[in-house]
């Protein structure tokens, strides 16, 4: 069953079709995220109002990052998986102005690269598509199954998430292999979704 059964039912009331952008280092875990999340060929129960099809669309990649694109009745997920080359990062842009919730993916077991990671969130929350945007983020701290990964708090403090101010956001611990931490960050990407949509939808 797609966790994104709740999100969709919600957002199908309003018969609107919302974009949710999914950005992170490579290898982060974007893609076993997005495969727990989204609907099985169309197979996840029925809800009040039936079930819904999902469509699943495979892009040919591009050199340097690869998009996944899929929709249930009401929800349509873009899905970018950047190379680890900064250079293609600049890419990411280019949909902000669709972007109407972000999800970004840390691998919390790449100390390493925590900085790297902060650098692209700086340089996303600066951009002029979305520096004055109320967009929900919904921080993933990704694969707490490995050993000596950072806690979730942990991984708030590197990315000074306390400086985001003018956007709702909130960070789950997650083990996207197991689908552990998932489910709660869908219950709260929908409430975020409940308070700033809805006039979003009333001005369209």
């Amino acid at each position: 069953m797609g966790l994104f059964d709740k999100l969709a039912g919600w957002l199908g009331l309003k018969k609107k079709e919302v974009n949710v952008l999914c950005l992170g280092l490579d290898n982060s875990g974007k893609t076993t995220i997005i495969n727990q999340l989204k609907p099985s060929n169309g197979m996840f129960g029925s809800m009040s109002e039936g079930c819904f099809v999902a469509q699943t669309q495979d892009i040919v990649p591009t050199i340097g990052f690869s998009i996944e694109k899929f929709k249930t009745s009401s929800l349509s997920f873009t899905v970018f998986d950047m190379s680890g080359q900064g250079r293609y990062r600049n890419l990411w842009e280019h949909y902000y102005k669709e972007g109407q919730a972000i999800i970004f993916v840390v691998d919390s077991g790449d100390k390493l690269r925590m900085v790297v990671a902060k650098e692209e969130l700086d340089t996303l929350l600066n951009h002029p598509d979305v520096k004055h945007r109320r967009i929900p983020l919904l921080f993933f701290a990704n694969k707490m199954d490995v050993r000596d990964a950072l806690s979730s708090v942990k991984v708030s403090q590197l990315l000074c998430l306390e400086n985001i101010k003018d956007k709702p956001w909130h960070i789950c611990a997650s083990d996207a292999v197991k689908g552990e931490g998932l489910p709660e960050g869908v219950d709260w990407l929908q409430g975020a979704a409940d308070s700033l949509c809805l006039s979003w939808f009333q001005n369209h």
